[in-house]
């Protein structure tokens, strides 16, 4: 071999027109990983490892090359990609190699990049649409058919399915499916029935993500549905619980063909779908509530000591009886409580119980009455209920116990607000009952509201509202229109505030309720 050729960068090597090695240089020595064994006289295509298309043997098997040829593979044995070029010169042929391997390297490691932008894209989108139907949905069988429509339909994912707890009991059951299903949804459904548990299960039981890489070989998956999804080819799964605070409405299981499907970017979205969607579950029950002719009354008496406000009770001969509530997504409730039989100052020290339940401030004060501001965890009775759809009508604290009414509608569970509210608590249900409640027309409450205004008050609202002093910025000064009736600004901002304290007092005091900021 030339002395220039030997020592060059690239691999080299010179063989007969039948193949046969007459020289090699060390570069192609490295490439090929044969160290210093003598290779001269051996066949080409026993020098080179085998390729996964075994090109250089094919082109040589039918005969001399007459022309350039150059092509580029992997090769597995040698973990490197290789262009090869065959250029014949009279009755040789010399052989060419470059190692393209970090070139090979970096674009797979852009095309991947680029796969899992485009791919968060999709999804984002996806997830976009997801929400923007949840916000329209009314029903809890609209937003299931929402979520599984929009996941199990893209080409993403496989197949999508929604499940919630049977009434009575603590099987999950579909709601709605939607891909393709197959063999693994069917054994799916199965394994549901017979209670057995899965990842599906486990986020309803823990309200966490549970996300599974390898279904045909984790054991936490029922052994008929990795049978199912081995076949099928599917490789990983996510199952989303539907949560709203401490309350799990629900799960979503989606499964995908592809083992990294789920990313820590896509997991955060999906828990993002889960918290939306359980927040709308939540709310359409709420509108059940509210738009129900007759409502499932339920009591519940508490004498758990390690409830802030039973604990208080026990401690105090004071009576606490709750308000109103506010709920703050990021603070749990605000609550105010009246009190009766103590100074609030001495029920404010002895209601500090931490994160769980602190007075933050007296609302009012007197020697044995008043009302004190609170703000309560969302662990805690009150907080808990909060999350479950249901009106809470009163909560009286006194001598070491409590009492708490709440209001369902017909068509909702009362086992399953029973035992939310059993399981982590000492408390029993002490009452159940329906009770119509009486439809007020819009005409109706309005004379109703007006009878509760003397006709002072009423001047004074009236005139206020038609001259913009509500709107903002205001049409009219307090001053302008005092005027106008003849009155001082005192005047008209005492009438005003009674007016309004009364119509604040229809609204509110029907029963406690929960209202959200």
């Amino acid at each position: 071999m030339d002395e220039k050729l030997d020592r060059a960068p690239i691999g080299v090597l010179d063989c007969s027109t039948d193949g046969t090695v007459t020289g090699v240089n060390e570069a192609a020595r490295r490439l090929l990983d044969v160290g210093t064994a003598d290779v001269t006289g051996a066949d080409v295509g026993t020098v080179f490892p085998r390729s996964v298309e075994n090109t250089l043997s094919t082109v040589l098997d039918a005969g001399p090359p007459t022309e350039d040829r150059e092509f580029e593979e992997y090769y597995p044995e040698l973990e490197r990609w290789l262009v090869v070029s065959l250029v014949p010169v009279d009755d040789e042929v010399t052989v060419y190699l470059r190692d393209v391997t970090d070139r090979r390297s970096h674009e797979r490691t852009v095309a991947d990049i680029q796969g899992q932008l485009d791919r968060l894209i999709l999804l984002n989108g996806l997830i976009s649409e997801i929400l923007t139907d949840l916000v329209d949905a009314s029903t809890r069988d609209e937003i299931a058919e929402t979520i599984c429509k929009r996941l199990g339909e893209t080409d993403i994912y496989e197949f999508a399915w929604v499940g919630e707890r049977k009434l009575g009991a603590d099987e999950i059951v579909v709601r709605a499916s939607s891909g393709a299903t197959g063999r693994t949804f069917e054994n799916l459904t199965e394994s549901l029935s017979r209670s057995e548990m899965g990842p599906e299960e486990r986020a309803a039981e823990t309200g966490t993500l549970q996300v599974v890489r390898s279904l045909a070989s984790d054991d936490t998956v029922p052994e008929a549905v990795r049978r199912a999804a081995f076949a099928e080819g599917l490789q990983s799964m996510l199952a989303i619980p539907l949560t709203f605070g401490t309350e799990v409405h629900g799960v979503v299981g989606v499964y995908s063909s592809e083992q990294e499907a789920f990313s820590s970017r896509e997991r955060a979205s999906f828990e993002t779908v889960g918290e939306i969607a359980g927040f709308a579950v939540n709310a359409t029950r709420n509108r059940n509530l509210l738009l129900s002719d007759t409502v499932t009354e339920l009591t519940f008496e508490v004498t758990d000591p390690d409830s802030p406000l039973v604990a208080a009770s026990a401690d105090l001969s004071a009576a606490l009886s709750l308000a109103g509530m506010v709920s703050h997504d990021d603070r749990g409730l605000l609550c105010y409580f009246r009190v009766d039989g103590e100074p609030p100052a001495t029920v404010a020290e002895t209601l500090d119980f931490g994160d769980d339940a602190v007075v933050s401030r007296i609302v009012n004060d007197s020697a044995e009455t008043g009302s004190v501001e609170m703000e309560l965890g969302t662990e805690t009775l009150l907080g808990v209920l909060s999350t479950l759809g249901v009106s809470i009508r009163s909560a009286e604290f006194e001598d070491g116990s409590g009492r708490i009414v709440v209001e369902l509608s017909p068509d909702e569970s009362v086992r399953r607000i029973a035992d939310a509210v059993t399981r982590q608590f000492d408390a029993d249900v002490v009452a159940v009952r329906e009770r119509e409640r009486p439809v007020t027309t819009a005409n109706q409450l309005r004379d109703e509201l007006g009878d509760r205004l003397t006709d002072q008050q009423e001047a004074v609202l009236r005139t206020a509202f038609f001259a913009d002093y509500f709107e903002s910025p205001r049409g009219s000064t307090a001053e302008e229109v005092a005027s106008t009736l003849g009155i001082t600004g005192s005047t008209l901002l005492y009438h005003l505030r009674a007016a309004q304290r009364k119509l604040l007092d229809s609204f509110f005091d029907d029963s406690v309720s929960v209202v959200r900021k």
